[in-house]
């Protein structure tokens, strides 16, 4: 019986730790199915938290996509607008460019008329100034015209009283000068006679008078006509020193003084010493007589004569007119 009991007793404890085992697998079942369905809450809410997750991030992205979006717009508008502005401001500045362009025309116009109205004021000026010039200038001709006309009648009748003057001088030198030829023609003889009485006494008595007596041999040159070609060279080159060596200033102050042109003649010893200046005309001015004085005197002393002059003479008299013009000439 005890042994039924142990055994009733050990099933009961066998049934009674069976149903703990099936309540402890039941539990571990329970608590599984607990921890599953914690587990697939947890999935559950993790899955709805990784939703809720990519729904803000898709909603932050849309966000941003749309704030994205917005700025582009509003940058775009800013930027039509800024466009839109440019082009007002290009539109304005084209408006006041052609505005301001449009008065420089005016302007430049304004001033061209001007200036061809200050153009025409003067051209009329101008004008009005030549024909005022070319009115004087023909009164001036007229007044030159009947002034010169006048004076050229003078000038006439000064030169016809002149050409009477002189027509009287010159018959009056004329008288003189053959009055002077015929002396001194009868020199001349006496001077022949004398020269041809000193050749036949030459070897005889040599001769110690002075050359400045009238017994000197002398020859006497009026022109410029001789056969002895050694006594013209002579001559030609005495005028020339003269005519070379006389001074601009002498021949200006002699010009200025009005005289008519003297006929002079200069006696040349044969050492080149000057014997005498005779003055067959004068000029009529002792100045210029004077002058002519000193040009002889300062260009002292001269050449002597040649061998082949001084065998024949001791003076040679040089009869010259004497012109004093641009320069002096001795004709």
């Amino acid at each position: 019986m005890q042994a039924a009991a142990a055994q009733a007793a050990a099933e009961q404890e066998a049934a009674s730790k069976e149903a703990t085992r099936i309540e402890a697998v039941r539990e571990a079942e329970r608590q599984e199915a607990v921890r599953q369905e914690a587990a697939q809450l947890e999935a559950q809410r993790q899955s709805a938290a990784r939703q809720e997750a990519a729904r803000i991030e898709a909603a932050r992205q849309e966000a941003e996509r749309r704030e994205a979006a917005q700025q582009a717009t509003a940058t775009r508008e800013a930027q039509r607008q800024e466009a839109a502005r440019e082009e007002a401001a290009r539109i304005e500045a084209a408006r006041r460019e052609a505005e301001d362009q449009d008065v420089a025309r005016q302007e430049a116009a304004r001033r061209e008329a001007a200036r061809q109205e200050a153009s025409r004021k003067e051209a009329a000026r101008q004008a009005a100034a030549e024909l005022e010039a070319q009115r004087r200038e023909t009164a001036r001709q007229e007044a030159a015209r009947i002034d010169a006309a006048r004076q050229e009648a003078e000038r006439q009748e000064a030169t016809k009283q002149e050409a009477a003057r002189r027509e009287s001088e010159r018959q009056e030198a004329e008288a003189r000068r053959e009055e002077r030829l015929r002396a001194i023609g009868r020199q001349l003889d006496q001077e022949a006679a004398a020269r041809r009485e000193a050749a036949s006494t030459a070897d005889r008595q040599p001769n110690a008078l002075p050359q400045s007596l009238s017994t000197a041999r002398r020859i006497k040159l009026f022109g410029r006509a001789h056969p002895n070609v050694d006594l013209i060279q002579y001559a030609e080159a005495w005028a020339q020193k003269m005519q070379f060596n006389t001074g601009v200033e002498t021949v200006r102050e002699v010009a200025k003084r009005p005289h008519r042109a003297p006929l002079v003649t200069v006696a040349i010893r044969s050492d080149g010493s000057v014997e005498s200046v005779t003055f067959e005309v004068s000029s009529g001015v002792a100045e210029v007589d004077d002058a002519i004085r000193r040009i002889v005197e300062s260009q002292k002393p001269y050449v002597a004569f040649s061998p082949a002059v001084a065998r024949e003479y001791d003076v040679v008299e040089i009869r010259r007119t004497w012109h004093f013009d641009t320069a002096l000439r001795l004709q």
